[in-house]
Parts: C-alpha cells; structure tokens; sequence
C-alpha cells in the first residue's frame, strides 16, 4: 500500500539524506500542532504522507492565490505527500488504515472519542501494526473529565496560567492572550522531540508505544519553569511569578529616534548603563552596586531610572553600548523589518521560493544545522489531495517540477 517514490528514497543527488530518512509518518491531524510536528520531522528526512479532508480549517482563509493553498496551510505543510480520504467513509477509512500499517509513525490531534468510533485508538491500531508509535496530542488528558472538551489555544493559554502571566506582567486591565499560537506550536515541538525519542526505542526494539501529548500539561510544565517560583517548595516560600519577566523594566523603553529592548541584568550591565546615557551619579547608586540586583524590591524604580536615561541615545547607540558592555539589546523590529532583516536574509531564513501552482513565495527555512545530515525542504506544500493515486497506487509518481 505504501508507495514510496524515488525522490523520498533517497536516489536525488541533490538532496542529503536527512536524520529520520526512512521514517515512515502518516500525519492524521488538522490546522497547526499536528501539521507543524509533522513537518519538522519531514524537514528531518521522514517520509510523510498526510491524510486530510478538504475542510482542514488551514485550508480556510481569505489570502491565498489558489483555494485552499493559504499561507498558513503553506507555512506547516511542507515535505509531505497528500491523501484525500473521508474517514466516515468505509472504503475511506479501510485505505486510511492500510496507510498505517505501513507506517513507523501516526500523529493525530482527533479526539480519542472519534478515534475509537473510527476503530483508530491506539489498542485497534497496535493490534495491526504492533511497531507503529501513536502519537495523540489533544487539549486535555484522555483520562481526565476534561477529555472530550473542545481546545483551541485562546483556551490553553488560560487554562495554563499564561495568560494570567502576560496580564500580570502588563497589566491592561482585561487580561489579554499572547498574540501568538503559543499553544499549538509548543505541543509541535513536544510532539517533534517525544515521538523521535519513541523512534529510537522502536528501532532498538522493534516496539511501538503510545506518546499522549495533551497541550494543556505541555504548556503549564513550560510556563511553570521559571514562573513556579516560591510555590516549588511546599509549603510555598513566596508567590508564583518569575520576577525578572514580571517587573515593568522587562519592556521596550523609548531611545532618542525610536523603541529599544534594552535589559540589564547584573550590577555591572546597570552601571555601564548610566556611564553610557552620561549619569554616572546614577552608577553609584546602592541598589546597583551589590552582589545582585533585587528586583521584587527594587525593579519599579530602577525601570523607572532606565526610562528616564534611554532617550539620551538612539537606537543603534545603545546597541554599540550594549555590544561594548554585553548588555542585552535589541531594537524593536516591526514584524515587517522584523523579516526584512539582513541577519534573516543571510541565514536563508525567508527565502523567496516557487511553487508549482502558487507561485512565488517566501519560505520559512530550517533554524538548525546538521554537519553530517543536514535537514532539506524537498517538497512545497501539497494541493489538496495531491498525491492520492501517487501512494494508494495505480499512478506515476509525481516529478520535482510538479512538487
């Protein structure tokens, strides 16, 4: 059932393979975390084959030159083959299901309800396929009483206590989400690093395993590194909330021609600091001149202090000071500078590229080398159900140009 092509056999001179080259994925899930997990590890070398249905929300959109191609389904769905079955459907869900006999690896984000109705929990599965690792990502615990609630990452991001964190760092009166799918992008990467883990274990033994990966455990182990604070002992020793992102020095400050993130954290960063803005009464101040910087106590009025210096200097004058005196800085970027900066260009990290049927576009790259077995993009996003005769067979297989 598995039709494997030449180009993802490795047989392109062009192309390295990369790490998981022949790794076999079916990738069952929709919109972000699932898609992106998948490519991640399609950029890695896998070979992966998504299952989809024409009704993908990432296929929605307003932006696009072709139905369905929307710059957020171009942005997670690279490196991948795609199938168009209907899983209600019962010659639909047969093929679906013979696709993941041949494969190392399924990820899926349905709900663990529609899965058993579907005979696609993993017990089902394991029985057929006893090597395949399942990975099931959803809001909550299959386990728990939140298991069939609906998720979205405005809701993870609450249940998770981040958005209490961004309200307490800014405090704008209504607490506000992080504008960013924070959510479903780090559940990606969990998923990414766990699954390969399970990888390893099945090459080494030859057995498949389950990986759960809920977002909402994902998020709060990820916020909750710094930010448990005094509540890691128990009885807590303080309040939750890391003091160094909660305090009102930890934002964008005005220079003299703009905004500059400009964050000192040890004395030494504060004084050279004052020196630079011409305030060197300022550097003999107590509070920047012992062992650490006491920022619950201290952090209000030596942001204040910070505010009243930086419009003594442009820009790209703090940022020679904070290169002198490694004091952390940076302007603030729109995002649109943001991608048109050199350091974006010379990385290839936005590379203009051309799709067969959308054209020009930009890439979002690889952010990691490799020496031996560098990561590759082989494939542009698929159209819908691109490759559904290519790997069901009966068809040639698609050519570079066409991809």
């Amino acid at each position: 059932m598995w039709q494997t092509t030449a180009h993802e056999a490795g047989t392109n001179e062009n192309v390295t393979p990369g790490p998981l080259h022949g790794v076999r994925i079916v990738d069952m899930s929709t919109v972000v975390m699932g898609p992106y997990a998948a490519q991640i590890l399609g950029d890695l070398g896998a070979d992966v084959v998504r299952i989809e249905s024409p009704r993908d929300s990432a296929r929605l959109g307003t932006t696009y030159r072709s139905p369905g191609m929307t710059p957020l389904y171009l942005n997670v769905n690279r490196n991948k083959r795609s199938v168009e079955l209907d899983l209600k459907d019962e010659e639909g869900r047969r093929r679906a299901l013979e696709l993941i006999d041949g494969a190392d690896l399924l990820i899926t984000n349905m709900r663990a309800g529609a899965l058993r109705r579907l005979g696609m929990d993993y017990e089902s599965l394991a029985e057929r396929n006893p090597a395949l690792v399942y990975a099931h990502a959803q809001g909550f615990r299959p386990d728990s009483d939140r298991a069939e609630l609906a998720a979205y990452d405005e809701t993870v991001q609450a249940a998770s206590g981040m958005i209490d964190m961004a309200h307490r760092a800014d405090d704008l009166g209504v607490p506000a989400v992080l504008p960013s799918i924070l959510a479903d992008k780090i559940t990606a990467l969990t998923i990414a690093y766990s699954t390969t883990a399970a990888l390893l274990h099945q090459r080494a033994t030859g057995e498949g395993q389950r990986v759960e990966v809920p977002m909402a455990d994902t998020l709060i182990s990820f916020n909750m590194v710094e930010h448990l604070q005094g509540h890691t002992f128990d009885p807590p020793l303080g309040p939750t909330g890391f003091p160094n992102s909660l305090n009102e020095g930890h934002r964008a400050r005005p220079s003299r021609d703009g905004f500059v993130m400009i964050i000192p954290y040890t004395p030494q960063n504060f004084r050279d600091l004052f020196a630079a803005a011409g305030r060197p009464d300022l550097a003999e101040d107590p509070r920047v001149n012992g062992e650490f910087i006491d920022v619950r106590r201290d952090g209000p009025d030596l942001a204040a202090l910070i505010e009243s210096v930086t419009p003594e200097l442009s820009t790209s004058e703090w940022i020679e000071v904070g290169t002198k005196h490694s004091i952390p800085v940076a302007p603030v970027l729109r995002m649109e500078e943001a991608t048109a900066d050199p350091y974006v260009r010379e990385g290839h990290l936005l590379d203009v590229a051309y799709h067969p049927t959308e054209g020009s576009y930009r890439q979002i790259g690889v952010p990691t080398t490799f020496s031996r077995t560098p990561a590759s993009i082989r494939r542009h996003a698929p159209r819908p159900g691109q490759h559904t005769a290519e790997v069901l067979g009966g068809s040639r297989p698609s050519t570079d140009s066409e991809e």
